[in-house]
């Protein structure tokens, strides 16, 4: 089973996209975005407010199941994952999980922006300029 765990890994974008998360993690992520969709943090709470429905120029989703992980903000069309980051991505071990993690879903063909906390809430208006203007420049035909 770990042999085809690694094999799925290592599929190319092609075969294996936003389309299609992990089988083998799939229920245990199901269950945590879903607790994650009911407590979030301020920051995510108020980006939100901005960017659910159409607020940013196209549907936004959150704590989104990509592959094996968690995103915690995903636009389709545009391929853009919005990260928005607490104080515990500040540790290493938090920054090296997140770097393997980015790696994999730049790979997969997906744009990361980070925002942290204060930036989301304190540098609001700059920071949804830049989700928006990426976004504009980016929607992909479906």
């Amino acid at each position: 089973m770990e042999e085809e765990r690694n094999n799925l890994s290592l599929k190319t974008p092609k075969q294996f996209s936003w389309q299609v998360a992990d089988p083998f993690d799939y229920k245990l992520a199901k269950d945590f975005a879903k607790e994650n969709r009911k407590n979030m943090t301020e920051a995510e709470a108020a980006f939100w407010q901005i960017a659910k429905g159409n607020g940013l120029g196209e549907k936004c989703r959150r704590q989104y199941i990509i592959g094996k992980y968690i995103v915690d903000f995903f636009f389709r069309n545009s391929k853009l994952i919005v990260e928005i980051d607490g104080e515990y991505h500040f540790t290493e071990e938090q920054q090296e999980e997140d770097a393997i993690r980015q790696e994999w879903l730049e790979q997969m063909g997906y744009k990361i922006l980070r925002f942290t906390n204060n930036q989301i809430l304190f540098d609001t208006d700059n920071s949804i300029n830049i989700i928006k203007q990426y976004v504009q420049n980016r929607i992909l035909p479906l």
